[in-house]
């Protein structure tokens, strides 16, 4: 994983968290809404008259608290009254785009000049509604939200008490049902019990009467059509769309363990490693005669088993300082100055180079001048984006010319790889899609939704993560030989082991400088040289001031410089349908 990466990522989540934290300490407050009673009375001449009620429990100081009424095109609303237990009130009333806004002063004092602080209040409020009671041809209607989502929180429970005009021939419903704690209709008369209503839903009722327990209603809407058929089913189809979404949610839930089941399935199937007749401790000489940058390739780079990295070129680049192709020495600098690393080229062992040594020279040779390269300013040229392009692209043709000379199949089976690769970024998209229905839903099941979506998402980004030989398996050949060059890398790196049996000779440590620089313990490998042999810094050896100068860090420096110049971002009608009803909105407190 990208270290820098997954730091920012740590950083952000911090970031956020800390400004959620700070947010909450700074707002002291809080209050609650224990319990809602709602009372509405349906007159025989249409008015609706509605008795709210709101038990409020406050934590820190309030001024008070507000009611949005929703008032759809043909609806009205008068004779608004409020009052408070447990504190004076004082109404303003204003309207916002369709609501009925009522702003209502809390204060602990009759003279009106201080707040709430640390208290319970109860909040009356009634009013008249016309236009909200639907007479048809054949039945009379009214749907109501007794709670509405629109609240800043929501409700312990909510009691209500409907009264009828008349006493036969009613029927009610009340959605979502998830809801419902008790109900019951006792002649002219329904009352209704709600657990607890979670922000942003609505509880609903919906009552449909005889058209003859009406007389004129000049208060009613009245519609020239028969509506009883049509208000059931569209309640019918609501409630089943409500249902299914529910439903749908939970199973959208459950689709995110696909992917941990899929992981689990690949890897049995396709990441156990076979068994081998091999049970070395270490290996003291080189397994096999492969040059460094195919070794870097399948046991350096596991996150990507068969292309090699920057350390598999560094190697490379050392491996033709021995063969005599570079020439490494450092300049003569002043006193007070670090010498420069300079490199120069011998073009008759050009012809004699694999086509991935080719690559490598010629990429160097490109920034030299008069046939010499100045490895300490290197760095200083990618600052150039068209130098930053032209190394990088030379850069992945010696990556795609080490793994077209590779046979992987021979060695790495990488099918279970790239199923896991396939199942993290479908993993990944269907994680997205999932968390963001769940979370732009207000049923209850959404945060299911929620919650399994984000888990499938990070889950599969995770999945991206793992190395290849994790989920893919290396060939009986290909486990012998991934043994072998581990315990070879083991043995050069552990000075304790190396103590034991030393190479004996000055061409061994090279040997192993340079396949220490393609397994990454190239630093290791240094340190227990200058052990084994004192006056290592007297050898005129280009491998060695290679090392001494820093030859790693400048080209990984130079590699990370054009990777960011490269990178860098550039500017460039439904009466019946559920939640279709009058009443509801929200409120809040100040």
């Amino acid at each position: 994983m990208n270290v820098k990466r997954t730091f920012c990522i740590i950083l952000l989540f911090l970031i956020l968290f800390s400004t959620v934290t700070l947010v909450s300490a700074d707002d002291d407050r809080s209050y609650t809404i224990d319990q809602a009673f709602v009372e509405l009375t349906v007159g025989s001449n249409g008015l609706l008259h509605v008795d709210e009620r709101y038990d409020y429990s406050f934590d820190g100081a309030f001024n008070g608290v507000y009611r949005d009424i929703p008032l759809k095109s043909g609806e009205s609303i008068s004779n608004i009254k409020v009052s408070a237990d447990g504190a004076y009130a004082v109404l303003k009333e204003s309207d916002d785009n369709g609501y009925k806004h009522l702003k209502i002063y809390l204060y602990s004092d009759k003279a009106h000049t201080k707040g709430i602080r640390d208290c319970d209040v109860s909040v009356h409020i009634s009013y008249d509604l016309s236009g909200v009671v639907t007479l048809f041809n054949d039945v009379g209607g009214l749907q109501y939200k007794l709670w509405g989502e629109e609240w800043d929180v929501g409700v312990g429970s909510l009691t209500a008490i409907i009264n009828l005009p008349g006493d036969n021939g009613n029927e009610y419903y009340l959605n979502p049902q998830d809801y419902n704690e008790s109900s019951s209709l006792q002649g002219n008369t329904i009352t209704a019990q709600s657990s607890s209503i979670p922000k942003g839903e609505f509880y609903e009722l919906l009552v449909l009467m005889p058209i003859d327990d009406f007389n004129d209603a000049p208060y009613a809407k009245h519609v020239n059509e028969d509506g009883r058929e049509m208000i059931l089913k569209n309640l019918e189809d609501s409630v089943n769309s409500r249902n299914f979404w529910n439903t749908s949610f939970l199973v959208l839930a459950l689709l995110s363990i696909i992917s941990p089941i899929g992981a689990v399935f690949t890897y049995l199937k396709y990441g156990r490693e076979p068994k081998v007749m091999y049970d070395g401790i270490y290996e003291r000489d080189l397994p096999t005669d492969d040059p460094p940058e195919v070794i870097n390739a399948f046991i350096e780079n596991k996150g990507n088993i068969g292309k090699p990295n920057i350390k598999g070129f560094e190697a490379s680049i050392m491996n033709l300082i021995d063969k005599k192709a570079f020439k490494i020495f450092a300049d003569d600098g002043t006193e007070n100055e670090l010498n420069d690393l300079l490199l120069t080229f011998n073009h008759q062992e050009y012809d004699k180079l694999s086509s991935s040594e080719k690559i490598v020279f010629k990429t160097l040779e490109h920034f030299a001048k008069d046939n010499v390269l100045n490895l300490s300013q290197l760095n200083s040229r990618f600052s150039s984006e068209s130098n930053a392009e032209w190394f990088m692209k030379h850069i992945e043709k010696w990556e795609d010319d080490v793994q077209n000379k590779l046979d992987k199949s021979k060695l790495f089976d990488d099918t279970g790889a790239s199923m896991i690769a396939t199942i993290a970024l479908l993993g990944i998209l269907f994680g997205i899609i999932i968390a963001a229905l769940g979370f732009t839903t207000n049923l209850g099941n959404g945060i299911y939704a929620l919650v399994g979506g984000i888990f499938l998402a990070l889950f599969s980004v995770a999945l991206l993560h793992f190395d290849d030989d994790i989920f893919g398996r290396w060939t009986e050949e290909g486990r012998v030989f991934y043994l072998k060059w581990r315990n070879f890398k083991e043995f050069i790196e552990d000075n304790s082991l190396i103590e034991e049996r030393p190479p004996e000779s000055i061409v061994v440590w090279k040997k192993y400088l340079i396949y220490g620089t393609a397994l990454g313990v190239a630093k290791e490998v240094y340190e227990s040289m200058k052990l084994q042999v004192p006056n290592i810094s007297d050898y005129d050896d280009g491998i060695f001031l290679y090392h001494y100068y820093g030859g790693y860090g400048l080209m990984s420096n130079a590699y990370s410089t054009s990777y960011s110049t490269t990178h860098s971002s550039s500017d460039s009608g439904s009466f019946g349908g559920l939640g279709g009803g009058s009443g509801g909105g929200g409120g809040g407190a100040f």
